[in-house]
């Protein structure tokens, strides 16, 4: 690389596919703090944000020689680590510590306006989503995760079998699932990470 040229990201994405190490490192400097709030904004934990940014950058070298068809790195760059995230949260969503660290940074006190809004948003989705559900159902899901009423508490108050209560509460839960892929592309263990917050 000449010393003072300015690169464009095609510029060094070209550089890169070709094994130029230093080309990558400059995309990394530049791209690395976008990522990593990026990621942030789902996970909500410094250092899970932090594994999962360096993977995407890995991701990218080890892949660099399919990228040659890419016109924008960085629109790319910010579509694999959405894709690497929430893909990431999937398996990650099987363990109950990541499962709680992912909770725990969601319900930490955040004033972040955007982030406000986000959560506003996805409450209000999940308002009109159990609109859509039968009385019963709404009824239970509400009673299960709102008010954190157990399978049995809730089949002995409405006098039903506690079987009954779980086929509602997975019926629900595979509406949600459907419509949260389909409205905003994330998992329903994000979703209930994200609305759980207080």
């Amino acid at each position: 690389m000449r010393l003072g040229y300015i690169y464009d990201d095609q510029e060094l994405l070209q550089k890169m596919i070709a094994g130029d190490e230093l080309a990558f490192a400059r995309l990394f400097g530049k791209y690395k703090g976008f990522i990593y709030h990026f990621v942030m904004k789902y996970v909500n934990a410094p250092l899970l944000a932090e594994d999962l940014t360096q993977e995407v950058f890995i991701k990218m070298w080890e892949n660099r020689n399919n990228l040659n068809g890419v016109a924008s790195f960085k629109s790319y760059l910010f579509t694999t680590a959405k894709n690497h995230t929430l893909n990431s949260m999937k398996v990650a969503f099987r363990s109950e510590a990541a499962l709680g660290l992912v909770v725990n940074g969601f319900i930490a006190e955040r004033n972040n306006t955007e982030d406000d809004l986000l959560h506003k948003e996805y409450l209000d989705f999940l308002r009109r989503t159990l609109e859509t559900l039968p009385p019963r159902t709404r009824e239970i899901f509400k009673m299960c995760r709102e008010q954190e009423k157990t399978y049995d508490e809730v089949a002995q108050e409405l006098g039903i079998s506690r079987n009954a209560v779980k086929n509602h509460m997975v019926a629900s839960m595979k509406v949600l699932s459907f419509s949260l892929k389909k409205e905003f592309g994330i998992s329903l263990g994000i979703f209930l990470a994200i609305v759980s917050r207080q």
